[in-house]
């Protein structure tokens, strides 16, 4: 089921990944649907979204970032469902792309093009509201042509894109009981009915811009 954005209108530990500059892959993208959100005192309702990157980096000491499995370290970003151009969701893609949306982009994006590209994202560390220190992804930019051409690394996570229209619920139940919580509270979630047809199409032309 498509993912659009617009103008207008696991459980078990967790290991962060550490702050730095990193190689990373888009491998997961969930609508998490209508959420309240705070700003400045006043309180929202908006669409929202989650982009995921699994990471392909090194320590201090030259060793492969892994969890306890084995496995690439994880990071995610939550937006707005929105490409307005004071959006962190269009911010962030104009970078990760290296250039801006056209105006007929703004009107309809397909997120599910964001799957599978690498990007260079830059990783650092905040104090949340409730005073608990957080990783965040603070930049998403393309990745330099010279590591292009050294070769990237395999892929290790199947590329998804989980909506709430159609919902995979297999994929559903992969996720944390916090993420599952949040996405069964918003309103589309609850209100959700059987059969969807699936329509988009995943554009892979080779081009200068990955997505």
């Amino acid at each position: 089921m498509s993912l659009i954005a617009k103008a207008e209108s696991s459980g078990g530990s967790f290991t962060p990944v550490p702050p730095g500059l990193h190689l990373a892959r888009c491998y997961r993208i969930v609508d998490t649907g209508t959420q309240k959100s705070t700003y400045m005192g006043q309180e929202k309702k908006l669409r929202k979204v989650m982009i995921q990157f699994e990471v392909h980096s090194i320590d201090d000491d030259g060793n492969p970032l892994l969890t306890d499995k084995g496995e690439p370290l994880s990071i995610s970003k939550n937006y707005t469902l929105s490409l307005n151009e004071k959006a962190n969701l269009s911010i962030d893609l104009e970078s990760w792309r290296g250039a801006a949306f056209t105006a007929d982009e703004r009107k309809g994006f397909e997120l599910k093009k964001l799957l599978g590209v690498w990007a260079m994202i830059s990783v650092a560390k905040s104090v949340g509201h409730d005073g608990k220190e957080y990783t965040n992804i603070n930049n998403i930019n393309p990745v330099p042509a010279n590591i292009k051409k050294a070769g990237l690394p395999d892929a290790h996570n199947d590329a998804k894109l989980f909506s709430i229209d159609d919902p995979d619920m297999q994929m559903f139940e992969t996720f944390s009981d916090k993420l599952k919580g949040k996405i069964a509270s918003s309103p589309e979630w609850q209100r959700k009915q059987g059969k969807n047809k699936t329509t988009d199409s995943f554009d892979d032309t080779l081009d200068d811009i990955d997505f």
